[in-house]
């Protein structure tokens, strides 16, 4: 846990200033490899890839940029999921509607959960939003919306603004994909403007930045239900894409998933997460067949990539480089 804080306070490369043109390049460089990939490998594999790196931008915004570290961020993914899955089915909203349904109930969980706990620091704040994260994922195991283990089946995909056919599956991922550009993209302007700067002062000296007369209390929470905002979004679009919502997406195994994952791709890097996600998924799409002693050599790999690149993969290529990621 110690570790997880240090390494959550220290920017993967000090530099005075950045201007930022290194990475626009290796923004183009990922667009056009996104967008080739489909061609080339299972739709649905970087699909789910792409809703994982989404999720994983979102937490690493907390995590890398704000220093706070919550083992509950599932209950965004998961509730976001539950809630597009059954205006798409039940209601028989469209798809956008449907996914901005679920992101609007994970903003509004974001400002409950984070108004409880983001006073609290260090250890006291994760075990706070895990507690809170189990509560609302016990309330899915109880609520006949959900249908308990079985979950919700059989989503509709729809047509997406009445004019895309998500049953396509190459439209599917374009659509998937614009989705997760257009989070990457807000989660880059805000790490990039004075909003992003003040999260930053704050996580390398709140007491410095609220004698600067910054509320650090108000931004970190800003910067809580942003982070559950987009994790929502993910989890919305997930549930789109496999039609399906069910109580794994809400456990706080996935919380435990998305902080490998950001650790894998390197903390307080922009496009760390998105690769440390699709370390994790590419792991669990080749293992799968050992069954149950995944999660065991998922373990093993993980502390050797911890062991070997401390800063995370994406980390120590901006060490290498001297440039920031």
């Amino acid at each position: 846990m110690a570790t997880v804080r240090e390494a959550a306070s220290t920017p993967a490369v000090e530099r005075p200033a950045e201007s930022g043109g290194h990475q626009v390049v290796a923004f183009g460089v990922m667009v056009i490899v996104l967008v080739l990939a489909p061609f080339f490998v299972y739709p649905l594999f970087l699909m789910k890839a792409l809703c994982f790196g989404l999720f994983a931008c979102a937490f690493g915004l907390l995590i890398g940029y704000v220093g706070l570290l919550s083992f509950g961020h599932a209950v965004f993914l998961g509730s976001a999921g539950y809630i597009s899955a059954h205006t798409a089915k039940v209601w028989g909203w469209p798809p956008e509607l449907a996914i901005l349904a679920g992101t609007a109930v994970a903003a509004a969980l974001g400002v409950v959960i984070g108004a409880l706990a983001i006073r609290s620091k260090g250890i006291y704040f994760a075990n706070i939003t895990l507690a809170l994260s189990q509560m609302v994922y016990f309330f899915y195991v109880q609520a006949p919306f959900t249908h308990g283990e079985d979950g919700i089946q059989a989503v509709p995909r729809g047509m997406f603004l009445g004019l895309l056919d998500l049953r396509n599956t190459l439209t599917m991922y374009f659509v998937v994909l614009a989705i997760f550009l257009a989070g990457f993209l807000v989660i880059y302007r805000v790490i990039h403007s004075p909003f992003g700067q003040v999260l930053k002062a704050i996580r390398e000296n709140e007491p410095r930045a609220v004698s600067l007369g910054y509320s650090a209390e108000r931004y970190k929470l800003l910067a809580f239900v942003l982070s559950g905002t987009l994790a929502g979004l993910a989890g919305g679009t997930k549930a789109i894409v496999f039609q399906l919502a069910s109580l794994t997406d809400v456990h706080w195994t996935m919380s435990g998933e998305v902080v490998l994952m950001t650790l894998l791709g390197g903390l307080g890097t922009v496009f760390g997460p998105v690769v440390g996600a699709f370390i994790m998924i590419t792991l669990e799409h080749y293992l799968a067949q050992i069954g149950a002693w995944v999660t065991i050599v998922q373990g093993l790999i993980f502390v050797v990539c911890v062991l070997t690149f401390r800063r995370g993969v994406i980390g120590e290529l901006a060490q290498l480089l001297r440039k920031p990621l």
